[in-house]
């Protein structure tokens, strides 16, 4: 029932005590003036502990998450994150490891990180890993950085643009800009591959490299990859590959051995580390012997029985204080160690499989984006014969009544009314005929009664909201007089929209 609950900070009311601090037992002494505030501070709530903790507790009950239930947002890689890789993120010698130690008291440590820069090597065939980047987008920015290095270094001052497919992550443009590079659009073919004819057209000495995420976010793996990579190196150009869909080719193919300089790889999509707002990301890159110099630093390298940081000699820098993300390569390694060749090879296959039974079991009703195998992510319409009222969103929030977390919806923007759908290795059979049939009633619910569609979700704590208000007039903080102005002034406690915190 949507029944109106004030957000934590209308509970409050003076008096209320949730901690009591011991006496002064030490002199007590003055702040220094800068650190005084100039203005007086608009009150923090009191309240009781048992009112935070309730608040807190109701909050994560109503939020979907990966321990809840299926959440196949495509391109995003919502993996299921084990449970015995926080025991091992917890081990005191990892989880109270202080930056600032002496390279001698932290040889586990580093022996750690020095294994899974062996390990991601060897899955992806570079020979050279830097842990640094602390994101699937800095990884990206760093690569970039990289080849610009190498480019000036060699005197090439005129490769100077990059090239991005027209379905790539929005994060490639984002980061060729971000390093001062300019963007070339590649369209793709009617097969979902990279357009061969318009990548030669666009290829020539400004070229500094190409952006290519393999699988692709159409869920498609290039077919002439290879050949891709050999007309970007004949031009004078490098290969980068986006590592995000690399969950769907472990132990089938490597990057590095089909013509890739240098990807990185997003720990939380492929190996199991959390996920968003689950934890701190990571995002190593590997390279080619050739790029290796550039590296950002530290990397960990080995000197006999002992473990070392070490600078890459032209090293574009450090691109994320101290060594990276510790915790995240505590869970990858365990992750990988845990699987082995043969198990993470199994983990490719099973996700590609659960997404071609998707794809086959819904291709009727859904019309399907390139109608060919896909790997891990199938992408389809939501143009549902019959039912021309009916968008993409509508499905997708009906999804929700459904007890299912909506794909991707409207991604890749080449695709028109796109769902993005990637279930991953460990949905089982149950819930991906779960699914199937869910979605199959929602099509023909949008015969029959699409205003049910409309209306949706109907079961949620939080109804259909304006979204496009919500991202041009956003509410960051809490306001009463905000809040107040959202309601319109409505007194009515079933008014779903007046839950302004999501709570």
């Amino acid at each position: 029932m949507n029944t109106y609950e004030p957000p934590i900070f209308e509970y409050s009311a003076p008096g209320k005590i949730g901690v009591a601090l011991p006496e002064l037992d030490v002199p007590e002494a003055a702040l220094p003036e800068e650190l005084l505030r100039d203005d007086e501070m608009d009150g923090l709530p009191e309240l009781t502990e048992v009112e935070v903790v309730r608040h807190f507790t109701r909050i994560s009950q109503r939020n979907y998450c990966i321990d809840t239930g299926p959440y196949m947002l495509g391109s995003c890689t919502m993996k299921a994150n084990p449970k015995i890789h926080e025991e091992m993120a917890r081990l005191p010698g990892f989880a109270f490891i202080h930056p600032l130690q002496d390279e001698e008291l932290a040889q586990g440590a580093l022996q750690l990180m020095y294994g899974l820069q062996q390990l991601l090597g060897e899955i992806s065939g570079f020979s050279h890993v830097s842990l640094q980047p602390a994101a699937g987008a800095q990884g990206e920015l760093t690569g970039i950085l990289v080849f610009r290095a190498y480019h000036l270094e060699r005197g090439d001052t005129e490769r100077v643009e990059v090239l991005v497919p027209d379905s790539a992550h929005g994060t490639n443009p984002a980061t060729a800009a971000m390093a001062g590079l300019r963007v070339v659009e590649v369209k793709t073919d009617r097969r979902g591959n990279v357009d061969l004819d318009d990548l030669k057209s666009k290829l020539g000495p400004r070229t500094a490299g190409l952006m290519l995420t393999n699988p692709n976010t159409l869920g498609l793996f290039d077919e002439h990859v290879q050949e891709v990579s050999r007309l970007v190196h004949e031009a004078g150009g490098l290969m980068y590959g986006d590592g995000a869909n690399f969950n769907a080719i472990l132990g089938i193919v490597k990057p590095g051995a089909i013509g890739f300089d240098l990807m990185h790889y997003n720990l939380h999509k492929t190996f199991t580390t959390p996920h968003g707002g689950g934890g701190p990301g990571a995002g190593p890159v590997g390279c080619t012997d050739e790029l290796a110099p550039y590296l950002p630093g530290p990397v960990v390298v080995k000197q006999g029985e002992r473990y070392a940081l070490h600078m890459p000699e032209k090293s574009i820098g450090r691109v994320k204080s101290f060594y990276g993300n510790f915790g995240m390569f505590v869970r990858a390694y365990t992750y990988i160690r845990m699987l082995g060749a043969q198990g993470l090879r199994e983990v490719s296959e099973i996700a590609v499989l659960n997404a071609n039974y998707l794809r086959v079991k819904l291709q009727d009703i859904y019309p399907v984006a390139y109608d060919r195998t896909c790997m891990h992510e199938v992408v389809l319409k939501g143009q549902i014969k019959d039912a021309p009222g009916i968008r993409t969103l509508d499905i997708a929030k009906r999804l929700i009544d459904y007890g299912f977390h909506p794909p991707t919806i409207y991604f890749p923007l080449t695709v028109p009314e796109a769902m993005m759908i990637e279930p991953t290795e460990t949905e089982t059979k149950r819930n991906l005929d779960l699914f199937i049939a869910a979605m199959r009633r929602i099509a023909q619910e949008a015969r029959e009664q699409p205003e049910l569609l409309r209306e949706a979700p109907t079961r949620a704590p939080v109804r259909r909201l304006d979204e496009v208000r919500a991202a041009r007039q956003p509410i960051l903080s809490y306001h009463r007089e905000a809040i107040q102005a959202l309601r319109g002034d409505k007194a009515d406690p079933d008014d779903v929209l007046i839950r302004p915190l999501g709570v």
